[in-house]
C-alpha cells in the first residue's frame, strides 16, 4: 500500500469459512502480538462476516470467504504489490 495511499503501510487479508474461523484467526492475531501492541480500531467483530483491525501502519482485513469475493479488495487495490504466504510458511516462524 506504500506509494498509493497515506491510509495504512499493509494490509493484510485473510479469509475463514464460517464465523468460528474467522472468529479464530481474529483472535490468533490479537493474541498473538506483543501485549503493548493493540489495534487502534476493531470493526465487525460482532458479525464476523469481515472483521477489521486498524494497527494504523497494517490494517488486517478477515473476510469470510463469500464476503471476500463480494467486496474483491484485491482488485480495489490492484496497483498495490501482493505477497501470498502459504500455511507452511506462516507456520515456519512459529
Amino acid at each position: 500500500m506504500q506509494g498509493l495511499t497515506t491510509i495504512t503501510d499493509y494490509f493484510v487479508i485473510a479469509s475463514g469459512a464460517s464465523d468460528t474461523q474467522v472468529k479464530a484467526i481474529v483472535d490468533a492475531v490479537t493474541e498473538g502480538l506483543e501485549p503493548e501492541i493493540k489495534p487502534w480500531h476493531i470493526e465487525g467483530y460482532n458479525q464476523l462476516r469481515w472483521v477489521l483491525l486498524d494497527f494504523v501502519d497494517v490494517v488486517v482485513h478477515v473476510f469470510q470467504r463469500q464476503v471476500r469475493d463480494y467486496y474483491d479488495i484485491e482488485r480495489l487495490w490492484a496497483d498495490a504489490e501482493i505477497r501470498e504466504y502459504s500455511e507452511e510458511e506462516l507456520t515456519e516462524t512459529e
